[in-house]
């Protein structure tokens, strides 16, 4: 870690810009990395020109020397097209309309000169960024032919981060925004914090829970405005634009109306007033992320109203100022009889918002989440995307790690996001990919990409777990670009994060690249989901949700296990998907046994595809997801030489809970159903 992390008292994850040890490597660096010259002058500019000088200084022992000339050496010339007469040749070869405000292309030339250029400030700096990441990860600048364009033109961060300092689902300290019901006084982690998202390409943050409490309520109000336009420009400086989470019944709470029905012109009135102020401290200001009718959050179904018109009439208030409403799907009936097994909380995304297809202005964006529950180890994509051909859309996930483990188990989340990124939805016919709908592309639309709810706080190492950085990583790259390979992510993120050795490389990716099956195998078996305990979801807990109100149950029984989502006998949920896929999860014989007990009811003896009957799946997934965790503490150890002493020690201790914890998990699970089946493991092994 270098002498600035060190003074600052907290860690500066793959940003540290460690010192290149090996020296035929940084000396061919130096020889195209000894000065530097960037055209122009703005704020982004100056982020770019602050962030390579930090890191070159760092990576390579020797700052660049700033030149205005190119005959004197190879030089790193950066700049906007048309800011210099240097950049004519490389314009002539790019097509700058196509790149964007966020493009960027790299080019080394037949010199050795260095080119970084983009059509605007924003994509310098990412074009900066990229650079940079290239000699973190020992890559060759020879010949660079670099074109980049991001895939999705939104890549959100949501924050679940309240006033008082706590963060709901948070999992690594209090905010980095707030504390004791105002904004924190030192402002400085939050700039890091700003050039962490850059680097990844990030390029929006609501910095407020959703669920919006009275205190929060007040952000958009003057009482907190200037402070707010304060982390704004922190933002701004790094391309990113401020969004704030709203409460829908505002007028009520802040404005002492006695409606905040969204067809009342008076309520319009109102909201366009506080937009007004918004913007006059903001210029840049992003726009709202609302969750409504959820949860109890109020919303415009307590006014008789439907959700475009409670979006719409947001929108059309931020609309004069290039606002947008980025509008949660997460909605459904939270107080359900468990006992009534025709009401299906998966269905009802698709139920509520289906019919509102169309309906929505042009700035309003649906937040949809990556499955139809809530952020489960294994569930089916949402058939919301790809079911609505007419509406912006936004594909929500969770870097926070919730069900997951709670940055206490290692979970490497990239390849699960993969799965589904690459899910196909045929709602163009075949190829029609999530990252494909996200994206706008597969409609035409403008508008589109992903959010994802982050996992940081103000715990040194950001996320309490030093690994569950990967996680923040792997999501940022992959909003830029779905189409990166979880081993590429996993590599850039080891080589940018640790020292560069082989074996730690290898050991490192290894741990990352398995956990995920890991977790799940010792965790809720074939998609069930929920076996978690109520309200801090941190499980086990078998039957924590089987009676509640909250309308997620996995029906065991003596005879079986399992919720028939199907249209022939259960709840009809496999009918809103496209075919073939609903045709595959409607069939008891092509569904894939990892999401076999999300739509199909069967008895401990059904035969999956593996030649296993469900129980012994279960308990074999078990034994072995705990075998595999213990495994995990083994390669950490391996490596313990190659490490600094507080990160090592860190991870052995988050490690030796997992094993620890997944004892717990196994002995819980596989004594349930035992005892619920009252079928012995094939192998005599160890149940309660």
């Amino acid at each position: 870690m270098n002498q600035q992390n060190i003074e600052s008292g907290y860690e500066c994850c793959w940003l540290g810009y460690e010192y290149i040890d090996n020296g035929h490597l940084r000396e061919s660096y130096k020889k195209h990395c000894s000065r530097l010259d960037i055209t122009g002058k703005s704020t982004l500019l100056e982020s770019a020109r602050r962030e390579l000088k930090l890191a070159l200084a760092a990576l390579l022992g020797q700052p660049p020397l700033e030149r205005e000339i190119l005959d004197i050496g190879p030089t790193i010339v950066v700049g906007t097209f048309g800011s210099s007469r240097v950049f004519d040749s490389l314009a002539k070869e790019s097509d700058i309309a196509e790149l964007g405000v966020e493009g960027y292309v790299i080019h080394t030339s037949d010199e050795g000169n260095i080119f970084i250029a983009a059509a605007t400030d924003k994509g310098v700096l990412y074009a900066v960024f990229h650079f940079i990441r290239l000699l973190q990860t020992g890559e060759s600048i020879e010949g660079l032919r670099i074109r980049e364009i991001p895939k999705n033109s939104l890549r959100m961060i949501n924050h679940w981060d309240n006033m008082d300092g706590s963060i709901e689902r948070g999992y690594a300290g209090n905010s980095i925004f707030f504390s004791e019901n105002r904004f924190v006084d030192d402002l400085s982690r939050i700039e890091s914090y700003a050039r962490l998202l850059a680097s990844g390409g990030i390029n929006a943050v609501a910095i407020n829970n959703v669920n919006v409490h009275r205190e929060e309520s007040k952000l958009i109000t003057t009482l907190f405005l200037s402070e707010v336009a304060k982390v704004a420009s922190i933002f701004r400086a790094y391309g990113i634009r401020l969004y704030l989470s709203v409460n829908f019944a505002s007028p009520i709470e802040i404005g002492g109306m006695g409606t905040a029905d969204p067809l009342e012109p008076s309520v319009s009135r109102w909201w366009e007033a506080i937009v007004n102020e918004i913007y006059r401290f903001i210029p840049d200001f992003g726009g709202f992320l609302v969750k409504a009718d959820s949860e109890f959050r109020p919303g415009p179904f307590t006014y008789g109203r439907n959700h475009a018109e409670g979006a719409n009439m947001l929108a059309d208030a931020l609309e004069p100022y290039g606002g947008e409403v980025i509008w949660r799907c997460f909605v459904y009936n939270c107080l359900q009889d468990w006992r009534d097994r025709s009401t299906d909380r998966a269905r009802a995304a698709y139920d509520h918002f289906m019919p509102l297809d169309g309906m929505f202005r042009d700035n309003v964006l649906l937040q949809i989440k990556n499955g139809p529950m809530d952020f489960q180890v294994r569930e089916p994509v949402s058939p919301l995307l790809g079911g609505m051909a007419r509406t912006n859309q936004l594909l929500e996930l969770q870097i926070t790690q919730e069900y997951t483990g709670q940055q206490r188990h290692l979970c490497y989340l990239v390849p699960q996001w993969k799965e589904v990124l690459d899910f196909d939805t045929y709602a163009q016919g075949e190829h029609s990919t999530v990252a494909e709908v996200a994206s706008g592309r597969l409609c035409g639309r403008k508008r589109g990409g992903l959010a994802a709810v982050i996992n940081v706080g103000d715990h040194a190492n950001w996320t309490g777990h030093v690994l569950a950085q990967a996680n923040w990583y792997g999501y940022a790259r992959l909003a830029w670009n779905p189409r990166l390979s979880s081993e590429q992510i996993a590599r850039e993120w080891v080589l940018m994060t640790f020292r560069h050795d082989m074996e730690l490389e290898r050991v490192i990716l290894k741990m990352l690249l398995s956990s995920y099956p890991i977790y799940e195998e010792y965790t809720a078996p074939l998609g069930v989901g929920w076996m978690v305990n109520p309200d801090h979801h941190y499980g086990p807990n078998i039957d924590g949700y089987e009676y509640s109100k909250w309308g997620t149950y996995h029906y065991a029984d003596c005879h079986g296990i399992g919720v028939d989502r199907t249209v022939g006998t259960g709840t009809g949920y496999t009918g809103q998907y496209h075919s073939p896929q609903s045709e595959l999860y409607e069939s008891l014989e092509l569904c894939p046994d990892e999401l076999l007990l999300f739509f199909h009811h069967v008895p401990y003896s059904h035969v999956l595809k593996s030649g296993k009957t469900v129980i012994q799946h279960i308990y074999d997934s078990h034994f072995r997801g705990v075998e595999r965790a213990e495994s995990l503490v083994q390669l950490w150890d391996s490596i313990e030489d190659k490490i600094d002493s507080k990160r090592f020690v860190q991870v052995k201790e988050r490690l030796i809970h997992q094993v620890e914890h997944a004892g717990e998990w196994r002995d819980n699970v596989n004594t349930y159903f035992y005892r619920k089946s009252g079928i012995a493991d094939d192998h005599g092994r160890l149940i309660y």
